[in-house]
């Protein structure tokens, strides 16, 4: 067995036995692979192992890479979009993690290509009003999902977040967004993705109501390309 096979059943392991520590069924976890920095090579590697999403953050690497794989995977944005980088996500990915900006709602909805289905959203939630974190205020969500949920060529599926871990090792963050996530599908929100918990907090994410986690270095090692100044000016910190 190769190690990212033997990485991948550990992790699937890991999630089967935090979810049903917390009286959930293992199969409403997804795993998200979280392939930013890694070559074209150790993407097809997992899709041979039955991963069929990838999660992105550099639009730079990414697009020369969705180039070079020929299987039907889906494709998900991770972070900040910047305005002049809306097209090409708009053109090549499924989704987006980490929507929090009405411009980039508006532009990813109007330059989505007519043959493609809407693209999935997920809004980012600044949970900790972390000023070196994007996302938006949980007092600010309301007006935003109102907002977001009118565009034609965009379907919000739920939140994300990048919450902060405390000193003892525990995230309280967790809980404040399962609760956002919940309040809103009582109100009849058709949601049905909380991406929260990365490398370092997945257990704990799922222990909280996570239906995605999402795992980069876990799964596929160390990344092996640098990140792009020109992508990102902000710490995106997925996975």
């Amino acid at each position: 067995m190769s190690q990212l096979s033997v990485r991948l059943e550990e992790l699937r392991q890991r999630i089967e036995v935090a979810a049903v520590a917390a009286g959930r069924n293992p199969g409403e976890v997804e795993l998200l692979p979280v392939s930013k920095g890694q070559p074209a090579e150790a993407v097809r590697e997992a899709i041979g192992l039955g991963l069929s999403r990838f999660g992105e953050s550099y639009v730079s690497e990414a697009i020369p890479k969705i180039a070079k794989i020929v299987e039907p995977v889906d494709w998900v944005y991770l972070g900040p979009i910047q305005s002049n980088k809306t097209r090409p996500i708009a053109e090549n990915f499924a989704a987006v993690l980490g929507l929090s900006a009405l411009k980039a709602g508006y532009r990813l909805s109007s330059q989505r290509p007519a043959g493609l289905p809407p693209l999935s959203v997920c809004i980012q939630v600044n949970v900790d009003a972390d000023p070196a974190k994007s996302g938006i205020g949980p007092d600010e969500l309301a007006a935003f999902v109102e907002e977001i949920s009118a565009l034609p060529n965009l379907v919000l599926r739920g939140l994300m977040t990048v919450p902060r871990m405390d000193s003892g090792g525990d995230t309280p963050g967790f809980a404040t967004m399962a609760a956002l996530f919940e309040r809103h599908r009582d109100l009849g929100a058709q949601w049905d993705t909380l991406s929260m918990g990365m490398s370092a907090d997945f257990e704990q994410a799922i222990a909280h109501g996570a239906t995605q986690v999402r795992l980069g270095t876990a799964l596929f090692g160390p990344r092996a390309a640098k990140r792009s100044l020109a992508d990102h000016s902000q710490t995106s910190g997925r996975g």
